[in-house]
């Protein structure tokens, strides 16, 4: 992470950096911190899982809105969730940082705090990066896991007859963005609903479960939303899908806040940044997924077909084509 022509602030800047992340060498890393390239050295019996994913000020969070802790913390977990998706083991990750100089000091320590929560949680260890002076805050983290030879899923593999799953309840995210963006994330009623939203949970464990077992074939991680998402699975697979309504696992929102035009429908269709994952299982081996991680709601949703379409259907059996309508960098505002 350090590099020779830095100054002295940007160095000390660094080591902060790096005694908040601790980055312990062993076996597999070989070098961290502290020169121009970290050194890795994969088990002979793995392959490697590789992702990289941005977090940019004003575009994903705002400084007066979310808290530093939870900047930190999600700027990992979201990049990590890529990891599970694949059924990856996560293992280490590269941080680049560029920051305004006013958030060198209170904030840098509150968001480094929130980082190593979630390091700690999925088993990550710093092995370099980069800083920079920046007129926003701008974060890009690559993670780096590793999955038993053959054994990672893609999005290419669903075929029609496949039941289409998904974990835990959609659309809570974005529920609590919805609450953030209005003021209401320091009304005492509603903290709970912001917990998704602040400090979300990659499916880690039942990404590994469904690879060791090759029982997936398919996955993607919900982060643009079931609509977007599922769409790309089949764009990747050259299939089509149909979901029924009724099945969706949608959040439950509160009627105090219907009036906020918050539909748990619309929430769980389009909503981002849920984190879930969303897989596809022969109907042979549907029976499976009983043993799946305890604690983790799993939900057969519909079905992949071969007309290269996703259809929703309502509880009357009325059909209409579901338009990916989640979040969209070069769309959405």
């Amino acid at each position: 992470m350090a590099k020779l022509g830095r100054s002295d602030d940007e160095i000390q800047l660094v080591k902060r950096v790096a005694r908040a992340l601790s980055s312990r060498t062993g076996t597999q890393l070989r070098l961290g911190i502290g020169d121009d390239a970290a050194i890795l050295k994969p088990r002979a019996e793995a392959e490697w899982v590789v992702s990289c994913d941005g977090f940019y000020e004003k575009v994903h969070f705002k400084l007066d809105l979310h808290p530093p802790e939870s900047v930190g913390y999600k700027s990992l977990a979201r990049a990590t969730s890529d990891l599970a998706a694949m059924g990856a083991k996560p293992r280490f990750f590269l941080l680049t940082l560029a920051l305004p100089a006013a958030c060198t000091w209170v904030w840098l320590d509150r968001f480094l705090r929130g980082m190593a929560r979630a390091a700690h949680a999925f088993g990550l260890v710093l092995a370099g990066g980069d800083t920079a002076k920046h007129s926003t805050v701008a974060i890009s983290i690559t993670v780096i896991g590793e999955v038993a030879p053959g054994r990672a899923v893609t999005r290419a593999g669903a075929r029609p007859g496949d039941r289409i799953c998904v974990s835990g309840t959609l659309g809570r995210a974005e529920l609590g963005l919805g609450l953030v963006l209005r003021g209401l994330a320091k009304d005492p009623r509603w903290q709970r609903l912001l917990q998704p939203q602040l400090w979300p949970q990659p499916r880690i464990a039942l990404g590994r479960w469904l690879a060791r077992r090759g029982l997936a074939s398919s996955m993607i991680d919900l982060s643009d939303g079931l609509s977007t998402d599922l769409a790309h699975i089949c764009e990747a697979s050259g299939v089509g899908a149909c979901v029924n309504t009724e099945r969706i696992p949608a959040v439950s929102v509160p009627p105090a806040l219907r009036h906020r035009r918050f539909d748990p429908l619309t929430l769980a269709l389009h909503g981002g940044e849920d984190y879930e994952l969303l897989f596809t299982v022969p109907p042979k081996r549907e029976h499976e997924l009983r043993a799946s991680p305890k604690g983790l709601r799993l939900k057969r949703i519909g079905e992949i077909t071969k007309v290269r379409v996703v259809i929703l259907e309502d509880s009357s059996g009325r059909k209409r084509r579901l338009e990916p309508r989640g979040w969209d960098h070069f769309r959405n505002h």
